[in-house]
């Protein structure tokens, strides 16, 4: 094989995955985020194939190492995140997705919580994870908050770093029976700050 023929070989983007394959995939991450949730880093990955109705092979076939499936579970709903951001603009109005988006993060911390010490035991830390998915999750407030902007909903000097450094404040406490009220009626008094008077 040529030099240049290998190079645009490795250049092709990657398979599409055949929808039982996708199917397979998301029950995974599904079944791996709920027994990471119980268990920790250590939860078994039979169990997790189990959970979701596959082969160990499925398993392996999707995610060859334990560190490869906590990574995909974490990807998995930051893409959520990404993803709603959008359906939110579709649905909603401006200031009402900004909320509701706003919201879904807050349950996103939660999860965060949750599964932080399967996160903290993935090579190169959690942290190099967080790093990854910053662009990501500061491009979908970005988007919503201009848009409320645009139709005059928002004051214009709030930025989406201010709006997303408040909600991951919240990170830092201890989550308990009181923490998602808490953090909701955060949300709720960013807004109406937010709001155009």
């Amino acid at each position: 094989m040529t030099k240049k023929r290998s190079q645009s070989v490795e250049k092709m983007p990657p398979r599409k995955l055949r929808t039982d394959a996708a199917r397979n995939r998301e029950r995974l991450l599904e079944a791996a985020k709920e027994a990471f949730t119980i268990a920790g880093a250590e939860a078994s990955l039979e169990d997790i194939a189990r959970r979701a109705e596959v082969g160990a092979g499925t398993l392996y076939r999707h995610f060859p190492t334990r560190d490869a499936l906590i990574e995909a579970v974490y990807h998995s709903e930051v893409e959520k995140l990404a993803a709603a951001a959008q359906n939110y603009v579709e649905e909603m109005a401006p200031v009402e997705a900004l909320r509701a988006w706003m919201l879904l993060f807050v349950d996103y911390i939660a999860a965060k919580h949750i599964i932080a010490p399967a996160l903290n035991s993935v090579g190169g830390g959690a942290s190099r994870l967080y790093e990854g998915s910053r662009g990501q999750v500061l491009g979908a407030i970005d988007g919503l908050l201009k848009r409320a902007v645009k139709r005059g909903e928002i004051r214009r000097e709030v930025e989406a770093q201010d709006l997303i450094g408040a909600l991951v404040g919240l990170a830092h406490f201890a989550p308990g029976a009181e923490w998602k009220r808490s953090a909701q009626r955060l949300v709720e008094l960013l807004i109406a700050g937010a709001r155009v008077r």
